[in-house]
């Protein structure tokens, strides 16, 4: 057990299963102590129990504002600080093609995704400036930095998310505030089992079918593989790293593929009228 961040405090939405859960177990075995926030209070709170006192639950729903600020100010008020805030709460959200796409379910994804990003950000500064100190962690998606990685929605959010990072690293970095985010590509966690096989519980279904499809031979992506990104983010390690999105997705986004790609077999180099090799 390491303490890379001994004496930190963090926030984390959406910490009552798969990445939140992942992020608020990774930080405490580092030292940390963690204010969890979810709406899925019985899981939330058992999680609570199971860290022990290193660890309170508030029932937290990120698009309502003034439960994010109760949030964070649960964490200056049960621990004395705020160094550490991962916005992570999220969901698969409205999905189907642009021109059958309800606009209600567009508006609710967007409020999850975007605006509950947007207060857990604004509120974690609020805390973090008179300080001068803190990092803040949002969870973007490859489907924030590539087309046709997820629904239309999820997408916009995400890309969202991407420029809401690099806008307020630049505004908040004077304060000694870092703000980054992760990116990671389908996982195997509840919601993208969920979403492969219609059982959020199939995790090791999911992990097959991702290990079969993923740019590295034979290895899915984890829930833990984002806590460990966001580990290091938050730690003094990354004390240089600011405005960043940090892809988990073993190369998806930088053009790795489970085909080879076109250029992997040698042949004589190429050069003009058609011709070949050296010669």
């Amino acid at each position: 057990m390491g303490q890379r961040l001994d004496g930190k405090v963090a926030v984390v939405t959406g910490a009552a299963s798969g990445f939140g859960s992942a992020i608020a177990r990774r930080f405490l075995s580092e030292g940390a102590r963690v204010v969890l926030g979810d709406i899925q209070q019985d899981a939330g709170r058992a999680l609570a129990r199971a860290l022990g006192d290193a660890a309170v639950f508030q029932a937290c729903n990120v698009t309502r504002e003034e439960e994010v600020a109760a949030l964070v100010d649960r964490a200056v008020a049960h621990f004395g600080q705020l160094d550490i805030m991962v916005n992570n709460a999220g969901i698969v959200g409205a999905v189907g093609p642009i021109d059958t796409t309800p606009a209600a379910e567009w508006h609710a994804t967007l409020d999850i995704l975007v605006n509950g990003v947007f207060y857990g950000t604004k509120h974690a500064a609020r805390v973090m400036k008179p300080r001068a100190t803190g990092a803040i962690i949002s969870l973007a998606s490859t489907a924030g930095i590539l087309g046709g990685q997820g629904p239309h929605a999820y997408a916009t959010a995400k890309h969202a998310v991407i420029g809401l990072t690099k806008n307020v690293a630049a505004e908040l970095c004077r304060y000694g505030i870092r703000v980054n985010a992760i990116a990671p590509a389908g996982m195997a966690t509840a919601m993208v089992a969920n979403v492969m096989t219609g059982d959020p519980g199939a995790i090791d279904t999911a992990l097959q079918i991702l290990a079969r499809n993923s740019p590295l031979a034979n290895r899915a992506g984890t829930a833990e593989d984002v806590a460990n990104a966001a580990l290091w983010l938050a730690s003094d390690e990354a004390g240089y790293t600011n405005g960043h999105v940090l892809a988990t997705d073993a190369g998806l986004t930088t053009g790795s593929s489970v085909n080879p790609p076109a250029f992997s077999e040698y042949q004589p180099m190429f050069r003009e009228a058609g011709r070949k090799g050296l010669e």
